[in-house]
């Protein structure tokens, strides 16, 4: 069987994954540089540098609006709902949870990360009412 839907679900979930990776390897970075009190950032994940910091921040952006994605690619995916649209919506709300991470935990220019936010959101937002005429 072909599930199209599930892909980009993998692709975002593929994203999660290297997101715990690069945090992995900043923080260890930071904790060989020295001058991180491990007491305090067992508490308190803003007591890192900031490089390590962007980058939990993303990881905790990627547990917000694409809970909502899961929950759409299976609703489509369940009731068979799964079209052209409904694709290109879900491919373009994972790149934008790319571009977003790229730029969150690179240079952080709000801007460009509203942009992303924008279009991911507003492709959410196009699932959401794909679904929705498939129940009314």
């Amino acid at each position: 069987m072909n599930y199209p839907i599930l892909t980009p679900v993998l692709a975002h979930i593929t994203l999660v994954f290297a997101l715990y990776l690069l945090l992995l390897q900043r923080k260890i970075a930071a904790a060989k540089k020295g001058g991180v009190d491990r007491r305090e950032a067992a508490l308190n994940c803003k007591a890192w540098p900031e490089d390590v910091v962007k980058v939990s921040n993303n990881l905790d952006n990627q547990f917000e609006a694409p809970v909502l994605f899961y929950g759409l690619c299976l609703f489509h995916h369940v009731t068979g709902g799964v079209n052209q649209l409904a694709l290109i919506l879900a491919w373009t709300f994972v790149f934008s949870r790319y571009v977003h991470t790229y730029v969150h935990t690179g240079t952080n220019y709000v801007p460009h990360r509203m942009k992303a936010f924008v279009v991911g959101m507003g492709s959410l937002f196009g699932l959401f009412v794909l679904a929705v005429l498939k129940v009314v």
